[in-house]
């Protein structure tokens, strides 16, 4: 992650996180780079693998990622991919508290959210902060639930550029950029910026703004119009705002996310017999065999008549078989 360089860069972040980053950058040892990425093991509650997304969101691994566990885009798809394949998770959540990031890589990875949506059910649990490119792909996510006192929105995207020609003029220092190409090197930080150059690069912005705007519409399964209009105008909303423009599908916090989540994967599962259930309790609750029955002799002490491996057409059966499974994927209930 190389953030002396970032004149170029376009961002999706609160401009304060960024400042931050570039501080937190010029303290790295110039040869100090990440090696082979891997993301970190999955965690999985139940039926229910959680992603986090904690922190500044780069397009690539970098020793930040290493050091301070920042999220890249290419490392939530590699989580991504790996929870759609597990056939133990029936239900994604990412768990996120992010300033927001680059705009690099973050399209894409909005657009893979969105896709995998049609195969799980994906949660996106704001977790006290979705800013900018983290609500960019909350946004992607099936439902977003935010905790009460959580912020989400800032949709927008900027690019800074440094006119360093003053100091280097008190510093004595003059320098001459030798190029081939008419706009090489417009928007060089040795000169002010010209009216050319600030109109090519607020067209980059907008582009960018665009697909920005876009991705949230489709997301949400609203119109562009309303996401301009009602989604902060680049300003951060409280979970209250989020909930009424649309932003936000239910408040709750983690646990309780997680809790009711359980209880989705029970249900997305089609469980309706003995035999499907203690097959539920090993591989997605991890219990053993002999665990697994006996736990079922356990609860259904209160339905003496229902067969091992019998279909539950019973209505109380069902719910009796059900009601098992849940409590064991947080003690949840409907909602």
């Amino acid at each position: 992650m190389q953030l002396r360089n970032d004149r170029a860069e376009l961002w999706a972040i609160l401009p304060e996180a960024l400042d931050t980053l570039s501080r937190l950058v010029e303290r790295e040892p110039p040869a100090l780079s990440a090696g082979p990425f891997s993301p970190p093991p999955q965690l999985r509650v139940g039926a229910t693998t959680l992603i986090p997304i904690r922190g500044p969101i780069m397009a690539r691994a970098s020793i930040f990622s290493q050091l301070f566990g920042f999220p890249s885009a290419e490392g939530i798809a590699l989580q991504l991919r790996e929870a759609l394949a597990d056939a133990k998770t029936k239900m994604i959540l990412l768990d996120i508290d992010s300033p927001g990031g680059s705009v690099s890589g973050n399209a894409e990875l909005a657009e893979e959210l969105r896709e995998a949506r049609q195969q799980k059910s994906i949660i996106a649990q704001i977790n006290s902060l979705a800013a900018s490119a983290a609500y960019w792909l909350a946004a992607q996510a099936s439902e977003v639930v935010v905790t009460p006192t959580s912020e989400v929105g800032s949709i927008g995207v900027f690019i800074r550029h440094v006119d360093e020609s003053g100091a280097l003029q008190r510093e004595g220092l003059n320098v001459s950029l030798i190029s081939a190409g008419k706009f090489k090197t417009e928007g060089n930080p040795f000169e002010p910026l010209g009216s050319d150059a600030k109109e090519a690069l607020q067209k980059r912005v907008d582009d960018k703004f665009d697909m920005f705007v876009d991705a949230v519409a489709a997301g949400r399964d609203v119109s562009v119009q309303k996401v301009l209009e009602n989604f902060g105008k680049g300003r951060l909303v409280s979970a209250e705002d989020a909930l009424s423009a649309g932003m936000a599908d239910r408040i709750d916090t983690l646990d309780g996310t997680i809790a009711r989540s359980g209880r989705r994967a029970v249900n997305a599962s089609g469980i309706r017999t003995t035999r499907e259930l203690e097959s539920f309790l090993r591989d997605a609750g991890g219990f053993s065999s002999r665990e697994a029955k006996a736990i079922i002799a356990e609860g259904f002490k209160q339905t003496p008549d229902l067969r091992d491996g019998a279909e539950a057409d019973d209505a109380a059966a069902l719910s009796a078989i059900r009601s098992i499974a849940n409590s064991l994927n947080g003690g949840c209930h409907d909602q």
